[in-house]
């Protein structure tokens, strides 16, 4: 062996014996609904103790000197236990998973996503899996946040059926979904919510200012590829190998199985996507006219070429989870009458009850989590911290590349608090491009540098909304599976994509590459 490959192996392992680190240490945390209670316990008391604190940064919401909230004030108690149920049942990833699993637990339960699966199996080459899945959950984000119910556990589900360890699968797919949230070759809703903020900050240096929503479109494009290829080479070279010592040991009844369909399964498969083009085209055919109900109501505002399908406040935007439950309860349904695995309309219940039994942990972690997010917005801790943290890095005066590094950054640091983008650039933003724009920046590449930082901490985080559910997919395989066991897997895509993303945005503005449609690097005072 080489002196290089020797090299090599010594580093990989130094590699895996971190990442075994973080798992072991990760794991050894309380159970994830406890954490959150405890989380949030720990919020209650810093707020008590920063409530006299007088700041002298400025909300930039509401104008107003920032303000911590005493959570222990009787006050706020009450408030917190008024508003425990509807903070629960309002929770936004709570409606979105259960909807979208009663349709996906019939199309499991009848058959028709093994099928589908094992079909597409037959014909993707298996070295393009990794890059075609990720690129999946990249396109996930048109359908908002379709790609964590949806992508997330079919990842798990197609590299199972290929042969692959099924928690790598989970891991490429989050990567794309959320590890690449700010990359897109589509634009989606994030787009205009951004950039609206990004020009409502900076008007209040130049009102004259007007941000395009596909500012950052060239970039966000380009960063598709970037992401592919480093999710692609980290799933196949880190974290598929390390995990081939940790045991699938989940219910075989429930793991897919790769076999070639029977005629009958042929058969039902047909069907059943007959059906799913036909639901597509009656969709097309009530969305075409100018009159149609899907559109958003008269008088939305719209960026310039921006369709009132497409924006978020059109009935079709609003309507992606029903749309996700139909599109897979049909072509379910169809599927297992057509191929005999139901019977009647009970077998389909059965389905759908088996859906949700499978949630009942997600429920609970939900719960715990809904209660500390509201917790931790109401005490206004996750603005101090933004705020401070904007204000320190133009305190410290630095050269542009290295500022564009500090945006990065600091957007990362907040992103494991404060899970909301908007919230955060409504926050960070306010103070960024104003000063940045000063300093001859455009609002346009500090939005960009903001969407880096942004995604790339999204993956590791316990604290995002979605977390709690990927550990749930997770232990549908790894039945010890913890967020020990997901930070490992996905803290490698996450210093790799805050390295090499901010990179390669240093590198689009080092060479002048344009960011996006009516986009500058340069901000000219009139």
């Amino acid at each position: 062996m080489s002196t290089e490959n020797v090299a090599a192996d010594a580093e990989r392992g130094l590699v895996y014996r971190m990442l075994d680190w973080v798992e072991r240490i990760g794991n050894k945390l309380p159970d994830p609904a406890v954490l959150f209670l405890l989380l949030m316990v720990v919020v209650w008391v810093i707020s008590w103790l920063l409530s006299g604190t007088t700041f002298s940064e400025i909300d930039p919401r509401s104008g107003e000197p920032l303000r911590i909230t005493n959570l222990l004030a009787g006050g706020a108690l009450t408030a917190f236990a008024s508003q425990m149920v509807s903070t629960f049942v309002n929770f936004p990833p709570l409606g979105v998973v259960l909807v979208a699993m009663l349709g996906l637990g019939v199309a499991e339960h009848t058959g028709f996503i093994n099928a589908a699966l094992r079909k597409v199996l037959a014909i993707t080459p298996a070295m393009l899996l990794t890059p075609t899945l990720i690129g999946v959950g990249i396109l996930s984000h048109v359908a908002v946040d379709a790609g964590y119910v949806l992508v997330i556990p079919l990842g798990a589900v197609i590299f199972y059926a290929a042969g692959r360890h099924p928690l790598a699968g989970i891991a490429a797919a989050f990567a794309g979904v959320s590890g690449g949230f700010s990359a897109t070759f589509v634009p989606s809703s994030l787009d205009p919510l951004l950039s609206g903020l990004t020009q409502s900050a900076a008007q209040l240096v130049d009102p004259a200012v007007v941000v395009n929503p596909l500012n950052n479109f060239f970039f966000t494009t380009a960063s598709t590829v970037l992401i592919m290829l480093v999710g692609w080479f980290l799933t196949d070279k880190i974290i598929e190998p390390r995990l081939q010592s940790t045991k699938v040991d989940g219910d075989p009844a429930d793991l897919p199985k790769m076999e070639e369909l029977s005629a009958v399964e042929r058969k039902g498969l047909t069907m059943a996507l007959v059906s799913m083009l036909v639901c597509a085209l009656l969709l097309v055919a009530t969305m075409l006219p100018e009159a149609s109900p899907w559109r958003a109501p008269e008088g939305t505002p719209l960026a310039d070429g921006q369709s009132n399908l497409l924006v978020f406040q059109a009935p079709l935007m609003q309507s992606i989870v029903a749309l996700i439950f139909i599109f897979f309860l049909v072509p379910g349904m169809v599927y297992g009458y057509v191929a005999g695995t139901v019977k009647t309309h009970r077998d389909i219940i059965a389905g759908m009850s088996k859906a949700m039994s499978g949630m009942g942990y997600y429920i609970v972690m939900a719960f715990f989590c809904a209660q500390f997010i509201y917790a931790f917005g109401q005490s206004g801790l996750g603005a101090l911290l933004a705020i401070k943290g904007a204000n320190m890095l133009q305190a410290l005066g630095l050269p542009m590349a290295v500022t564009l590094v500090g945006i990065v950054l600091l957007s990362g640091f907040v992103n494991l608090m404060v899970g909301s983008a908007s919230a955060k650039w409504a926050l960070i933003g306010a103070i960024m491009v104003p000063m940045l724009m000063q300093l001859g920046v455009s609002p346009d590449l500090t939005q960009a540098a903001y969407r880096v930082g942004d995604s790339s901490t999204n993956i590791i985080t316990p604290l995002m909304p979605y977390f709690p559910l990927i550990v749930v997919f997770c232990r549908k395989y790894v039945k010890d599976s913890g967020i020990g066991t997901l930070l490992a897997m996905m803290l490698p895509y996450s210093a790799t994509l805050l390295v090499v993303w901010t990179a390669f945005l240093v590198g689009f503005w080092a060479l002048g590459i344009p960011l996006g449609v009516g986009a500058s690097y340069e901000y000219v005072a009139p």
